[in-house]
């Protein structure tokens, strides 16, 4: 029997329309005034929202509670506690306090501080947001949280993310307060992370070492069929696929995530879930528990889902695009053109305002989206180039363009669309048409982020995003407020801005040589590699940025990049080590034993009188026999290269990082090349490893 999907959703979560029921008015007034306006919630409130809570929870089946938080893992964190108390003569009673919901106090020695703490300090406090909702999951009801170390440093991704907000929706406040727009109290920037992922079979899964450790794989010759028919995108789902998604919208749904889209991608194996826009703070938890269900629901299925962003090469790689975009709570989206957009001011200094903090902060966005398994994807022809540019389109282009030359703006109104088969209705035509080369795209009333990784969280870039924006629109207030004549002095910053900012604005082909030749004529920064690229983070505009609109501290911003820097040499590093193990342990034995087999071939062919020079088993083992050789010295070499980053003080973490990348990276790619040319040389039989060609088509 089908399940109602309005029955269905929302179903384990303590959500609006839940409190609405449960908590007594004046309990619910008050979490709703905290909600809104970000005031402290008293004790006594917490008390009696924690006991309905509780109840509703236990209803549902929950023994437990956690604060559900969000550490620079990367992943997300729980530590458990069921809802049992001592009571009298041996018997248990059932209680959660208001106490224990505001605050948690899990230890924060053992989570990634980048030097904010030392090893020792252990205290570290969890602390309610009252902005995402509290939902139940295997049992228990988990409650979002900030994380925060005993001397108040943000430990997380969720608590600079809130600052980030509160940030912009300051700032963006001040500009609407200039238009005949004084009702709007806050703004809310808004994300949907469309997510990429990858769906194997679980065995084969379980059969790749490197796979397991790093989350790609680390050897695997092309497969003689991949993506270039280009038959697979938007194709059919099949039994084994689409009975996992519908699984997983059902418990996607249960916890309020409102997934709208599922379709089959560009590789073989690759498939694609996009939620409907919300709140950046909600979209982000969101986001981190789509990825923990892709990957528990999968394996119910006897599936293993890849989220890491190249788990084959030469396949089309996984990214996540984040529509970002800016909400007053009038419901008005401030990047909406209408359809005027060349006399929509307040539209126009929006927009300028992303353009400037896109090239201002260009290195600061290509930061956000910087991480190992990245490296991997970005400028090959499936994501953007690790340039940063923006589209805007035909039609804003040309409005800009008009406002900088002082000439009319022509609209050519609305269009149709005559695709010339009668039975076929006209249909509007969009202003201009979507580009999916560009790293930051507007379509429509939105700005695409497509940079970010599929493994990632999306807090990075929605945090990058909305304190440049921040810092932007902070500067146009104070150009703006007090101007004799407010209108001349909007109009002549929109001209000034887009002038000086217009190298960053590109509706080309971004992934062309020409367009690399042309940016570095512009200007703009070309950060390939993730070792180039978080340097940036720490340089003193940016840390300058992030205190002014306290989003990070001085030190938050060192430690953060301390961490990045650490995790992308302990990512190489784990890579390179698992190399090593698959061909000490199984590529050898592999080419000995074919190479053993050949001989006895040969041998045997020699018994009985017949000539075996330039036979295909003699070219055959002494080509194997001289690539072994070389695989060999390929091992020995990038076993003596993570000797020497092992030498590096550990303190000097960017020097380590810089090796890894230089050291390190291209030694594991040369072993790569060796491993990939035998596989296609040692029969199948003897081969270790289930090919590209068996995973891919593995889900089905």
């Amino acid at each position: 029997m089908k399940k109602d999907i309005i029955q269905i959703f929302g179903s384990m979560v303590f959500n609006d329309a839940t409190m609405r029921e449960r908590l007594d008015e004046k309990t619910y007034k008050a979490l709703k005034k905290t909600r809104a306006e970000g005031l402290r919630l008293d004790i006594a409130t917490a008390n009696a929202i924690a006991l309905q809570m509780k109840n509703w929870a236990i209803e549902k089946g929950a023994t437990h509670f956690t604060h559900w938080f969000q550490p620079m893992t990367g992943i997300t964190a729980e530590k458990h506690d069921s809802f049992i108390t001592p009571g009298r003569d041996g018997k248990a009673l059932v209680e959660f306090s208001g106490k224990e919901l505001i605050k948690g106090e899990p230890d924060a020695s053992s989570f990634p501080s980048g030097g904010l703490r030392c090893t020792f300090e252990a205290r570290g406090y969890t602390v309610w947001d009252t902005t995402s909702y509290a939902f139940i999951k295997d049992g228990s009801l988990c409650i979002p949280t900030a994380f925060c170390s005993h001397g108040g440093d943000a430990l997380d991704k969720k608590t600079p993310l809130l600052r980030s907000i509160e940030a912009i929706s300051k700032q963006a406040l001040k500009i609407l307060k200039l238009f005949p727009n004084q009702k709007t109290k806050r703004v809310l920037p808004t994300a949907g992370p469309e997510q990429e992922y990858f769906l194997i079979d679980e065995k084969l899964y379980l059969a790749r070492p490197d796979l397991v450790h790093t989350g790609r794989t680390l050897f695997g010759a092309p497969p003689p069929k991949g993506q270039e028919m280009e038959d697979y995108y938007f194709s059919s789902l099949k039994p084994r696929v689409s009975a996992f998604m519908k699984e997983l919208d059902e418990e996607l749904w249960r916890l309020g995530v409102y997934i709208k889209t599922k379709h089959s991608e560009v590789a073989p194996g690759q498939f694609e879930l996009a939620p409907i826009y919300g709140t950046t703070n909600v979209a982000t938890d969101h986001n981190q528990l789509a990825m923990e269900m892709l990957k528990t629901i999968a394996s119910r299925h006897g599936l293993a889902c890849l989220l890491h962003e190249k788990p084959f090469a030469r396949v089309n790689g996984s990214g996540k695009h984040n529509n970002w975009s800016l909400m007053a709570d009038n419901g008005l989206n401030l990047l909406e053109p209408g359809d005027t957009p060349h006399s929509n001011a307040q539209f126009l200094l929006f927009l300028v305002a992303t353009i400037k903090a896109a090239d201002d902060y260009q290195d600061l966005i290509r930061v956000s989206a910087a991480n190992a398994g990245n490296d991997h994807r970005l400028g090959g022809h499936e994501a953007p180039p690790a340039i940063i540019s923006m589209f805007l389109g035909e039609e804003l282009t040309a409005i800009l363009d008009a406002i900088l030359e002082e000439t009319e703006y022509l609209d050519k109104g609305v269009r149709h669309m005559e695709i010339g088969a009668g039975v076929l209705p006209p249909f509007p035509k969009d202003s201009t048409d979507r580009n999916r080369t560009s790293p930051l795209a507007f379509t429509g009333n939105k700005f695409e982020f497509r940079m970010p990784g599929s493994s990632s969280s999306v807090a990075g870039p929605n945090i990058v995003l909305n304190t440049a924006v921040a810092e932007v629109l902070s500067q146009f207030s104070e150009e703006l407020t007090g101007a004799a004549d407010f209108n001349a002095a909007l109009a002549k910053l929109i001209k000034r801005v887009y002038n000086a900012h217009k190298r960053i604005v590109f509706n080309g082909n971004n992934y062309s040589d020409e367009w690399v030749a042309e940016a570095k004529r512009r200007g703009l920064s070309n950060l390939e590699s993730t070792s180039e690229a978080l340097p940036k983070f720490n340089e003193d505009k940016n840390i300058d940025l992030f205190v002014r609109h306290g989003v990070f501290s001085k030190s938050e911003v060192l430690s953060r990049c301390e961490i990045l820097m650490d995790n992308y040499c302990k990512t190489i590093n784990i890579e390179a080590l698992t190399m090593i193990e698959i061909t000490k342990r199984m590529i050898f034995s592999a080419s000995v034993g074919y190479q053993n087999k050949l001989a006895t071939l040969i041998k045997a062919k020699k018994d009985c009188g017949i000539e075996v020079l330039g036979a295909l088993e003699y070219e055959l083992i002494e080509e194997i026999a001289a690539l072994s050789k070389d695989m060999a010295q390929k091992v020995r070499e990038l076993e003596e290269a993570l000797q020497k980053a092992k030498e590096i003080d550990e303190s000097a973490v960017k020097d380590r990082m810089i090796f890894f990348r230089q050291g390190v990276f291209f030694k594991m790619e040369e072993l790569r090349a060796i491993v990939d040319k035998l596989e296609t040389m040692v029969a199948k039989k003897y081969w270790p490893l289930p090919s590209y060609a068996e995973m891919l088509s593995s889900a089905n």
